[in-house]
């Protein structure tokens, strides 16, 4: 065995250890860590004997206070649902008019429809509703198919070029893929709807004005209206705000121009329930505006 001495700092014994000159305490456990040890152990048990815990595979201990975690959420669920039940009817029931009259409504309606804006659309139109390269900023208040409450709650019904069978329906030409514009007419008229914003040209582009103009005529104004204004009973953009859903440098218009445009939003009917689409159409409408 190895010798053992008392430690004359600590008065401790050593554990006869030795490295290097230093020799090792002989410590003992902290009491305060045996308590704690002790107290785990009483509270686990009576844990144990109080509230479900083990499983046998098929079922689990019950405990002797006989809590029930999933009737405990049940009930909460169905307290929660009764609280809605007050709002969501009255939602359901009222205008939309009279919806945006009622201040309280209002309020249930952004804390609510956030959270389903959040759930179901942010994935594409970002948590704020801005929008990306092929989504709208919907806090824009530049409408494809319209601004107003009851347009919005149409298009979030139907879709946009979707699987509804009254989806809305709207597609771009590919002008220069398709062999409808020779390529110099492409240039020209992306230079002319690029005009319409205001976005600075080059002096070439410029030059081209008269050119783009008269090919725009002969083959835009059908959807997007002789001043480029667009036309929501098609989902034609407006050309003439600084809102593009696909980027209005040269570069990108010149793809749009020549490549065409189909997009696509997915009807939320049967996914969502008629009071959801009417809380997702309001809140919609709070992000930018209903200006158009």
């Amino acid at each position: 065995m190895a010798d053992t001495t008392r430690d004359p700092v600590t008065g401790r014994m050593t554990t006869g250890h030795e490295w290097n000159g230093i020799e090792e305490l002989e410590t003992p456990i902290p009491r305060v860590v045996l308590f704690f040890l002790a107290a785990t152990a009483l509270f686990s048990i009576g844990y144990w004997l109080l509230m479900p815990a083990w499983p046998f595979g098929w079922s689990y201990t019950k405990g002797l206070l006989g809590i029930d975690q999933r009737e405990v959420v049940t009930e909460q669920v169905r307290d929660a649902a009764a609280e809605r039940a007050g709002w969501t009817t009255r939602i359901a029931n009222a205008s939309f008019a009279e919806i945006k009259a009622d201040p309280a409504l209002m309020r249930r309606v952004v804390e609510t429809g956030r959270t389903l804006f959040e759930d179901n659309c942010a994935v594409c139109h970002g948590t704020k509703g801005k929008g990306g390269p092929g989504f709208p900023n919907l806090a824009a208040g530049s409408w494809l198919w319209g601004g107003a409450p009851e347009a919005i709650a149409e298009t979030i019904r139907v879709g946009i070029n979707g699987t509804a069978k009254d989806t809305r329906t709207s597609q771009m030409l590919a002008f220069g893929r398709d062999g409808v514009l020779q390529r110099e007419q492409v240039l020209a008229v992306v230079a002319y709807v690029r005009s319409l914003s205001g976005l600075a040209l080059t002096a070439t582009e410029q030059a081209s004005l008269p050119a783009g103009k008269e090919v725009f005529a002969q083959n835009c104004v059908a959807c997007h209206g002789p001043e480029g204004k667009g036309m929501q009973d098609l989902g034609a953009p407006d050309l003439t705000d600084t809102n593009w859903i696909y980027g209005g440098d040269a570069q990108s218009v010149l793809n749009t121009v020549h490549g065409g445009r189909q997009g696509h939003m997915p009807s939320w009917e049967g996914r969502l329930s008629p009071t959801e689409i009417k809380l997702l159409a309001l809140y919609v409408g709070t992000l930018g505006g209903e200006k158009k």
